[in-house]
């Protein structure tokens, strides 16, 4: 017997509560709305929080501070023996996973958002049935919807999800840091965790059905990181690979791929797939809607996240672009102030994009190639990271930073970073050109030594014709 379903008016509903929902809930609530969040999962904070952004980002440091115990004889500190206890690791991350997702209901309760943890599906375009158990069910009718309900890994037609064939989610979570480990998938997920296990020693194979891994960033960028994978790491980094088959025996799988016309197979533990990840809207009645999909599955929005239905607003990774967090966040401001009234409008030109990769990918606003393809004449500064003194004094030169500006007035168009404390780095950068600085400004700013953000104030300094530690 099913309990409830009573019909219930809701102001402001989001459906989702990962960095996209949970952000959109406060500013709607700030704004003064109303606003209920509906979720299905135990824990708020969605994928970033409990199986995404935040433990992978704390499994590749734990690993990123093994290899450097396990590999610091050249500055004089030898590690002999140096032994992970792995269920300590997993306890830790999990405790890093604990604190934020407590966070975001803190800050529920302290916004007074209503949460509603069950399974939402809508049953037209203003009314949602919540199922909270196997007994009860909720009825909602709401003035405006968000719907945030994010993306899940893509399973590939011929590698089917098993105990030995996973996501980054089971990756994550795994209890034992595996022998040997094959990659599906040399995307920045790939990359990350192939990297993570390969810090802890397991043995990498990155199979890539591309002509390079991190195909989103330029290939000078990438490089650096494919070189530290093989050298450093030992990971065996193969692209044009495609995968023929996968074969699960009780202790191993058999991975089979054709790579560059020869068939090679590797013996494994796992296999960890990363090819991409499917939006969130199949299963959640938006056919009962009118909303318009695209061929992806993706819902199609205006620039201030609005659907083809005026009341219906969709943000994150089930609209167009990448699957980013922040971007998530952003376009729920901007929802939660249309729905608002105000003249809220997304731009995307200074979203960065991150790899926590080692040495750390960063990229914001236009890339060499981009800005040309655009009409604009471009200058291309690169400032090397092994004349950097920061960089040199942590032991970790390779890379360099890389300033797009327009050659008529040196406005700052974008930036790439391939080196230690990119993910940082690039803020400065994003916000140069987010306020429309020239690297005249970015040269006259006045930047602490000795600091890896120096490197953008020389190359600031190289694209006005003024470089110091770089020959002119």
């Amino acid at each position: 017997m099913v309990v409830g379903d009573f019909l219930e008016e809701i102001d402001t509903l989001i459906v989702g509560s990962g960095p996209g929902g949970y952000v959109a809930a406060i500013r709607a609530a700030q704004l003064g709305q109303k606003v209920t969040i509906v979720e299905k999962e135990k824990s708020l904070g969605g994928v970033c929080l409990n199986v995404g952004c935040i433990p992978s980002k704390a499994l590749i440091h734990a690993g990123h501070q093994a290899n450097q115990m396990k590999n610091s004889n050249d500055i004089g500190i030898i590690a002999d023996n140096v032994n992970v206890d792995f269920s300590k690791v997993q306890e830790w991350k999990q405790s890093v996973v604990k604190k934020l997702t407590g966070g975001v209901e803190s800050l529920m309760k302290g916004n007074k958002v209503e949460v509603i943890k069950g399974e939402a599906y809508f049953s037209d375009d203003k009314t949602v049935r919540v199922t909270k158990d196997e007994y009860t069910t909720q009825t909602y009718k709401f003035n405006n919807c968000i719907i945030a309900t994010g993306s899940r890994p893509n399973e590939l037609p011929n590698v089917k999800w098993s105990e030995r064939v996973i996501s980054s989610t089971e990756a994550l979570a795994l209890n034992e840091i595996p022998k040997r480990l094959v990659v599906i998938g040399g995307g920045y997920i790939g990359i990350e965790l192939g990297t993570a296990y390969a810090n802890f020693g397991t043995e990498v194979v990155i199979l890539e059905s591309e002509k390079q891994i991190l195909l989103g960033f330029e290939k000078q960028l990438s490089a650096p990181v494919s070189t530290g994978l093989k050298k450093k790491r030992n990971v065996e980094v193969l692209t044009h690979a495609s995968i023929q088959s996968v074969e699960e025996q009780e202790e191993r799988i058999i991975v089979t791929a054709e790579i560059n016309g020869d068939t090679k197979t590797f013996n494994s533990n796992y296999v960890l797939v990363t090819a991409g990840r499917k939006p969130n809207t199949d299963k959640i009645g938006l056919e009962q809607t009118g909303v318009e999909l695209d061929d992806k599955g993706l819902i199609k929005v205006d620039d201030q996240c609005k659907t083809s239905i005026d009341h219906l607003y969709a943000i994150g990774d089930v609209i167009a672009g990448p699957a980013l967090a922040h971007k998530a966040s952003y376009e729920g401001k901007v929802a939660a102030e249309a729905i608002n009234g105000e003249p809220a409008k997304l731009d995307y030109i200074a979203i960065p994009s991150i790899v926590f990769s080692d040495p750390e990918l960063a990229s914001v606003g236009y890339t060499e190639k981009e800005a040309k393809e655009d009409g604009f004449d471009v200058n291309i500064s690169n400032f090397s990271m092994a004349a950097n003194g920061r960089a040199l004094s942590l032991n970790e030169s390779d890379g360099f930073l890389k300033l797009v500006t327009r050659k008529e007035d040196d406005l700052v168009l974008g930036a790439q970073i391939v080196g230690p404390s990119a993910s940082e780095m690039i803020a400065e950068l994003g916000f140069a050109i987010e306020v429309g600085m020239t690297a005249e400004d970015i040269a006259l700013t006045i930047h602490a030594h000795p600091t890896m953000s120096e490197a953008a104030m020389e190359a600031a300094e190289i694209a006005i014709g003024t470089p110091i530690h770089a020959v002119k």
